[in-house]
């Protein structure tokens, strides 16, 4: 259940939306046709030399990356990988001593699971097997 001022902050905050242009479209559609005729190059040369065939194939590619990042998607995601490598540089890492620390105690956290589950299973077995059926092992 929204309250009114909620109601309101949500009205008041701007929807973000995309707009993509035609030559925006063009060189994503552009990357894509660069992306197939590289892996149909690759084939179309099959009786030459691998070297000759892998490089075609890497610069027909690398020329694919380059039209996909001069579009608005590509400028996007270049963006994103810097805000994600700003935020990596934010973390506070832990010490060894502190890393070895939790490292022992999520290990004795699952030796205690591990007892505590085994114990469960086995009574209730007990308990099914032995008191309720009748049946002895």
């Amino acid at each position: 259940m929204l309250l009114q001022g909620e109601v309101k902050q949500m009205a008041a905050t701007p929807q973000v939306e995309t707009v993509s242009t035609g030559a925006d479209k063009a060189k994503l559609v552009a990357a894509g046709v660069l992306l197939v005729a590289g892996v149909a190059a690759f084939y179309a040369l099959s009786k030459q030399d691998l070297w000759l065939r892998v490089i075609v194939l890497l610069l027909v590619l690398g020329g694919a990356v380059a039209v996909f990042f001069t579009s608005e998607r590509g400028k996007a995601l270049i963006a994103f990988g810097r805000d994600a490598v700003r935020e990596i540089r934010k973390v506070v890492w832990p010490t060894r001593k502190e890393a070895m620390q939790m490292t022992g105690y999520v290990f004795a956290f699952v030796v205690v699971m591990a007892l505590f589950l085994w114990l469960t299973d086995k009574t209730l077995e007990w308990v099914l097997y032995d008191l309720l059926l009748g049946w002895k092992h």
